[in-house]
């Protein structure tokens, strides 16, 4: 599997994430990027969420909705993770003022802020002795119409009545 399979394999909504940390609102979240946890003082410095429309390099048309979670990965103190429902609640109030898509594609910007802002796409929110780990992966750049390629060729190979890959036909 490449970079970009692991990727784009992991990417969670904001509505999986936000279902996610319902379980467990007071755990602490852990969001883990470049093999390190984030530092407890962490902050929801900013989120964005935008409608675009692109051309593709294949001149297809594209359009989605995102959403960006600006995360300021510093330690302030004493103080530790912040719980799943606090993050929950920062979401929430960003919705009193913005619309939110759950089903929009989530993207993570972080940074200490020294290094530059670094994006990064989330797995599914896993509870592991008390605690929420949300591992962040480096979102890397594709070809749209070489990924749908890749989809296509999978899913025609992968499929129970696609071509054949042995002498037996499980159709049949």
């Amino acid at each position: 599997m490449t970079a970009i399979d692991k990727a784009l394999s992991s990417d969670v909504t904001l509505g999986q994430l936000l279902d996610g940390l319902a379980a467990a609102p007071e755990a602490p979240l852990v969001f883990l990027y470049e093999g390190q946890p984030v530092k407890a003082g962490y902050h929801v410095t900013e989120v964005k969420a935008g409608a675009f429309s692109a051309l593709d390099c294949g001149a297809n048309p594209e359009a989605w909705s995102e959403m960006f979670i600006q995360l300021w990965d510093v330690d302030e103190g004493d103080r530790s993770h912040m719980p799943a429902g606090k993050f929950s609640a920062i979401i929430r109030k960003v919705s009193d003022h913005v619309r939110l898509d759950p089903a929009a594609k989530l993207t993570f910007e972080v940074s200490d802020g020294n290094r530059p802002m670094a994006l990064y796409c989330a797995s599914s929110p896993r509870l592991a002795d008390g605690t929420f780990e949300v591992t962040l992966t480096g979102r890397p750049s594709s070809c749209k119409p070489h990924d749908r390629w890749l989809e296509e060729k999978s899913v025609a190979t992968s499929s129970c009545c696609g071509p054949a890959t042995s002498s037996l036909l499980c159709c049949a």
